[in-house]
């Protein structure tokens, strides 16, 4: 699966507590091995996000991405606390 990051995706990362960006890390690792893994909690979003799709990184922190099957590519388009992209 290839990964791209959206210029917006970066911003808000970069703002990123260090151990929120290091858990990321870690998550993105699973979700690139085995996007099935029960600790991402991956799903589809409705609403503004219909489409997309989120997984989380920690209990409040989520990411939301494209995924497009054909050519396995993910774009991550944002991160943020639940409250922050949900509100």
């Amino acid at each position: 699966m290839e990964i791209i990051y959206s210029k917006y995706f970066v911003k808000r990362y970069k703002k990123l507590p260090q151990n929120i960006q290091k858990k990321f890390k870690e998550r993105l690792g699973l979700f690139i091995g085995d996007d099935d893994n029960g600790l991402l909690n991956i799903h589809s979003l409705r609403g503004e996000f219909t489409g997309k799709y989120s997984f989380n990184v920690n209990a409040d922190y989520r990411v939301i991405y494209d995924y497009n099957k054909n050519d396995e590519i993910a774009v991550l388009i944002d991160i943020g606390t639940h409250s922050e992209l949900y509100s």
